[in-house]
């Protein structure tokens, strides 16, 4: 952790002049809040996707919204507005898939996202001449976003927070034993539901900061280091949206100064510092 926070001070002295350079600039000022507000919803839906082992569901998502961004570059229509649909009913359509047939889910998931991301391929394949506007939705480009991402992002921010915690108790016991909270009279199949619509918006307007492909680590790695250090609920929820927020704007400035891409770059963050706390907390176990 302090091996973390030392390349945070050692990252804002080497490039202290070129980071307050392209802090002037309105399209970085714009990522930043971006990052931040990414972040925060990454770690907040993300505990709950790590826990309740939603993680390839959110995979497949990602993955799969693959076709809604091709169809929007096809139609040349702003990429985002065809995936928040996209990804909302893909979501709804896989989990009543799972809950209608007798299959695995991790079954119906690989079907699924097979079929979704094949079509996605052939329909590439028909976009002549410049596909910039696809290529930056793969891979992320944060640098790019507008008011308006910024605005719905808050938006599924600020949906996501009031619901969860306003549901804090019922969500922690689905969470933890859906047969128990089925018998308490908690609406498991309704909230079951709910959370899929949060995550697909989540996963669609993540999409343009981190990529298609990487999607799924910005949503699990954060979460997946916070349960390395907590064992109570509210501190392990609460970790996981503070590492969510962190490892984002310091991906975001690495990714600014460096001029790397922001989708790999906040990731790589999020991946070092797992692996750091990782090594720590096996260190301390050691010393105890």
């Amino acid at each position: 952790m302090d091996w973390f926070f030392y390349g945070i001070q050692q990252l804002a002295f080497v490039g202290n002049n070129d980071l307050w350079n392209l802090l002037q600039f309105p399209f970085m000022q714009r990522a930043i809040a971006g990052s931040l507000l990414m972040g925060l919803l990454g770690g907040l839906l993300g505990s709950f996707v790590t826990l309740r082992q939603l993680s390839f569901f959110s995979h497949a998502v990602g993955h799969a919204a693959l076709v809604g961004v091709t169809l929007g570059v096809i139609l040349q229509l702003n990429p985002t507005w065809m995936l928040l649909p996209f990804t909302l009913v893909f979501g709804l359509v896989v989990l009543y898939l799972i809950d209608q047939t007798d299959l695995a889910s991790d079954s119906v998931l690989s079907i699924v996202l097979s079929g979704a991301l094949a079509i996605g391929v052939i329909l590439s394949s028909l976009i002549q001449g410049y596909r910039g506007n696809l290529m930056s939705v793969l891979f992320g480009d944060i640098l790019a976003i507008g008011t308006t991402d910024l605005v719905l992002t808050l938006l599924v921010l600020v949906g996501s927070s009031t619901f969860l915690l306003l549901t804090l108790r019922q969500q922690i016991l689905l969470t933890l034993n859906p047969a128990v909270a089925q018998v308490q009279g908690i609406p498991v199949q309704l909230y079951r539901y709910a959370f899929v619509v949060l995550l697909s918006f989540a996963v669609a307007v993540a999409i343009k900061a981190v990529g298609v492909l990487l999607v799924n680590a910005f949503l699990v790695i954060p979460a997946a280091t916070a349960k390395l250090t907590s064992d109570r609920f509210m501190r392990f929820l609460v970790t996981s949206v503070l590492f969510g927020a962190i490892s984002s704007i310091v991906g975001m400035l690495v990714s600014g100064i460096f001029n790397f891409a922001s989708g790999p770059s906040i990731v790589i963050v999020q991946f070092f510092l797992f692996v750091s706390i990782f090594c720590w907390t096996k260190l301390s176990l050691k010393v105890a």
